[in-house]
């Protein structure tokens, strides 16, 4: 019984692994497909790539949807990494109760109530102000209050189980607190950081259905652009697309673990100086 206790586990985690990646497998094999139909190999070809550089649409999509996604990567970074330090060190401020209930709101609200919400509220702003248009800021707007939470969590939690000891010594020798924050307490939370950056950027790439009640005429993201046109008939160029994207996914995953292993490597030689 012990025996096949791990066996089964193993073909237990080979399925899940296999059902999460072997689509994604499938789709980047199928960019190279020279048939018409997604699902019927035509044989080896680059034919689509070229497709996909002369559409203009999908392209400008993807673009924005790109921009959009950096600047509510880095915004919610900075606002995510206040409210998480304010939660993390001050257990007693006024309105800490609804400060958390607001932080904490995006993560289980439905996206639809998000959408409605967001949406009379930037066509109140533009009956009163005439600002702001729907398009990118609204949309980068809408997506940095829901990422906002999500990293806040993240620097919440990594904080949580933080050693102040060090920054305790450091403002004993006389360091003051910005010094201390700059040079301590950021590069150890980094890892938090960059897994906080690098979830809202996903988030944001993928939203479809707070974005549609955001957005402009002129406005389409790529998410948008895909769901429309997979009503219509899925295009191989799709396939391309998803390709680039997975393949940038996953540079930047390698990258990012290369910095936060780099980054815990030199914490751990730090640590191994003092003692």
């Amino acid at each position: 019984m012990s025996g096949r206790t791990p066996r089964l586990l193993l073909a237990a985690l080979a399925f899940g692994y296999a059902f999460l990646y072997v689509p994604i497998l499938t789709l980047i094999i199928y960019s190279f497909n020279e048939s018409r139909l997604v699902t019927v190999w035509g044989g080896f070809s680059f034919k689509w790539w070229g497709e996909l550089l002369r559409n203009d649409t999908m392209l400008d999509a993807a673009l924005l949807s790109f921009q959009i996604a950096l600047v509510n990567a880095c915004v919610a970074t900075v606002l995510g990494t206040m409210a998480g330090f304010a939660l993390a060190r001050y257990p007693r401020f006024a309105g800490r109760t609804a400060f958390t209930g607001l932080i904490a709101a995006p993560l289980v609200m439905p996206e639809v109530i998000m959408g409605i919400a967001t949406l009379l509220l930037f066509v109140a702003l533009d009956q009163l102000f005439h600002w702001p248009e729907r398009g990118f800021t609204t949309i980068a707007v809408a997506h940095i209050t829901f990422s906002v939470a999500y990293v806040a969590v993240v620097v919440q939690s990594r904080l949580a189980d933080f050693d102040r000891a060090v920054e305790e010594a450091a403002m004993d020798l006389g360091a003051r607190p910005s010094t201390v924050f700059r040079t301590i307490t950021l590069p150890l939370i980094a890892p938090a950081l960059v897994s906080g950056w690098l979830l809202a950027f996903t988030l944001s790439m993928d939203d479809l259905i707070l974005t549609q009640f955001v957005a402009g005429p002129q406005s389409q993201t790529l998410p948008m652009l895909i769901y429309s046109s997979v009503r219509l008939g899925v295009s191989p160029q799709i396939n391309v697309l998803a390709t680039i994207i997975v393949t940038i996914v996953a540079v930047a995953i390698i990258i990012a673990g290369w910095l936060m292993s780099r980054t815990r490597r030199r914490q751990m030689r730090e640590a191994q100086a003092v003692r």
